[in-house]
């Protein structure tokens, strides 16, 4: 996963705040992971959502836990 050291920490915090929790009232994120939990997450435009949203999230974590094992990172 050397792409994701060479992503800058800058770079994903501004997608999760762009991209992670557009449209911002309320985030889409948050509407998705309520349907999934209620198991509601049935259409594949809701899936798409999902995943379309939660990526900068998981780049987030992925960075973060890269990080904490001392793995180089930007």
């Amino acid at each position: 996963m050397q792409w994701l050291d060479n992503t800058s920490w800058g770079l994903i915090i501004i997608a999760c705040l762009t991209l992670g929790l557009a449209p911002y009232s309320p985030p889409h994120i948050v509407e998705k992971l309520q349907m999934l939990f209620k198991g509601e997450l049935k259409r594949p435009i809701d899936w798409f959502d999902l995943v379309f949203h939660g990526i900068p999230w998981i780049l987030l974590v992925l960075k973060g836990i890269a990080s904490v094992k001392g793995k180089p990172t930007l």
